[in-house]
Order: C-alpha cells, then structure tokens, then sequence
C-alpha cells in the first residue's frame, strides 16, 4: 500500500490553576515568548469503517474461452443448482474423471469483469508514537502549529471473504451434445484469518492556526482551540504473506483463462507460463483537522500540554496482481475511512 493515516494531539488531564507568582505578575499581554516546542506520546483511534472492495479482471464478461483439460468432479461441483445436465453429458461426466481438451469445448464466462464484496475492506489499527508539536506565535492569541512525530507502521485489518461470482454457459463437444449451465462463487480470500490483512508506515504532518485563551503572565491554564489541514502520506505498504499467497493463486486463475484453459482455472491449477505478482498502493490525502487542548506553565519557560484532535480523512488503496506475460490481471480498489482521534500529551518549552 502506499499511504493514509495522522498525528495530532490529548490528554488524561492535567490540574487547572490560575494564581498569582512574580512571572505571573506582569502587565496583561506583556512577556509572550514567540517559539515553543513540546514532545510527547500522540495516540492515534481511528473511527472509520471498513468500505467494500470492487474487483475488476481482465475477463471481460460473456468472454469466450476454451475450456480445456477439466476433472469431471470439477464439473458437478460447479453445476447450477437445480441444473439437470443432458443424458449424453451427465454419462460422460459419470464415466470419465476427466474430460479432455478435445470433448471440453468452449464456455462464455460471466461475472468475473467487475463485481463489489459487500462486508470486506481495510480499518486502520490505533497506534501510539512520539508526536512533536512546534508553534510560532503572531500575538499573545494567535498561533500557527505545525505537528508531527516519529511515523508509526500501522496495521490494517481486513474484513469479510473475498468472493469472485463465476458463472458460464459450456458448450462440450461444439454444443452438439447440449449445454452446461455452471455457476458458484469461487473463494479468493479471507481478509480476517490470517492476522493483519496489511500494513504501511503513515507520514502525517498537520498544520494547524490556534487561538489561545487568557494572557500570558495572567493565567497558567490556558485552553484553545485550532483548525488546519492534514496531509497523509503511506509508504513501506505491505500485504499479509498468506493474503498475497490467494491473491496470487486468483492470478493464475484469470491467467489460466485467458489463455484458454478455463478448466484448470476452476481446478485451481497453476498456469504454467504466469508469475502473478502482488502490489498494494495507497493515495496520498488532505484532511480538515480540528483541535482542543490546553497548555499549563510550571514556570516562564516550562509547560505541559495535552490536547484531542479529530480528522476527516480518507483515502484509496489499490491492489493489483499483474504477470509479464498477461499484463494486470486483478485490480481491486476500497476507500479506507481513517476519520482518527488523536489524543496528545506532552511537556514543552518556550523561547
């Protein structure tokens, strides 16, 4: 995959305390200092929700294909219900255990060009790392905050089963003998039995104007509130072994019938001339971000901060299964819904 996730900022709570000292005793307004920093662990809840995946291939639909060498169980596993084949076929497929190239004929395939997986997608993990948030102020109130931290690895979750809706109408021997209506949902993948579907490493820098009640040198507790823009960045994607193993074994099957062996495809047979490869990438994204939190000074220079922040962010994540010799065999696409809570809590200091 290749990008989506954040940084911003909370925290448990801190004392809230307005007193009177000789740094707080200066003029309203008077003393701000212009820069200041502060680290901390940032914590990162995504509240999205997996979104369904949509499947294209490179069969298109009603394509013809010959069928080729086909185990007759293979056949009867894939009959329409309540199909009945015709006399002459349902002998041969009671006799032969395997029907051959040149009996097998051809079948126009249906389904496999585009379909939607209703209950599957991605949903982000929450992650803790180290967050740094650097501010410039303009006045006493007004500041502009840039935040970021260490990029953590994030896992993504999958949810549901991959399912490919196959169906065709088969024709043995030129259709002299009748017709096979085939039809079953062949098993790609379960995005949840194997741990972490996927996982990438997030850069998300924020930007972010704030508005900082109360006056320095007046108040040691002082809450505000920001808005600003997040930019989301993934890289280092990668995909769960046993995930890409299905993934590529799905390869073979749309090789397999665009070569002209769709019979070994519904065996589950490798093609002998693919080398499905596996591929995830991920858009970059903007998301609107809001903040509130509060900073607490121990001393002119020494502060504790911790704020909550939420983002609005989402972006798309494509995996494709390309071969050098059939070009891009499978592409399946999902929006993945981050939309995070990031609680931030830290100690900063000015200057």
């Amino acid at each position: 995959m290749k990008k989506t996730l954040l940084f911003a900022s909370t925290l448990l709570a801190l004392p809230a305390v307005s007193y009177a000292s000789p740094y707080f005793s200066l003029q309203d307004g008077d003393g701000f200092k212009r820069f200041s920093v502060s680290v901390g662990a940032l914590h990162v809840m995504p509240q999205g929700k997996a979104q369904p995946f949509q499947v294209n291939t490179a069969v298109k639909e009603g394509e013809v294909a010959d069928v080729g060498d086909i185990q007759s169980q293979t056949v009867k596993d894939n009959l329409k219900e309540g199909f009945d084949p015709p006399f002459l076929l349902e002998t041969a497929l009671n006799t032969l255990d395997t029907i051959p190239a040149a009996m097998s004929g051809t079948a126009q395939i249906h389904g496999l060009e585009s379909w939607n997986n209703p209950g599957t997608g991605l949903e982000a993990d929450d992650v803790t790392t180290l967050g740094i948030m650097t501010n410039y102020f303009f006045t006493d109130n007004v500041s502009f905050e840039v935040k970021a931290g260490i990029p953590p690895k994030v896992d993504l979750q999958g949810k549901g089963k991959i399912y490919a809706p196959f169906s065709a109408i088969a024709k043995p021997l030129g259709g002299i003998a009748g017709e096979l209506q085939l039809e079953n949902d062949i098993f790609i993948t379960d995005l949840e039995a194997h741990g972490p579907a996927a996982s990438a490493r997030a850069w998300t820098p924020a930007f972010e104007f704030q508005y900082h009640f109360g006056k320095t040198g007046v108040n040691k507790f002082r809450p505000y509130v920001g808005l600003g823009l997040m930019y989301a960045y993934f890289n280092e994607l990668e995909i769960n072994p046993r995930t890409e193993q299905d993934l590529i074994a799905a390869g073979h099957m749309i090789a397999n019938i665009k070569q002209g062996q769709a019979g070994a495809s519904l065996d589950g047979s490798p093609n002998d001339k693919a080398n499905p490869k596996v591929k995830v990438e991920a858009t970059d994204a903007f998301a609107p971000v809001i903040t509130a939190g509060f900073t607490y000074d121990f001393n002119e220079k020494w502060f504790a901060v911790g704020s909550l922040s939420y983002a609005h962010l989402q972006n798309d994540t494509t995996i494709t299964v390309t071969d050098a010799t059939h070009g891009e065999l499978i592409r399946s696409k999902a929006d993945i819904e981050v939309n995070p809570i990031l609680a931030y809590a830290g100690i900063g200091i000015r200057f």
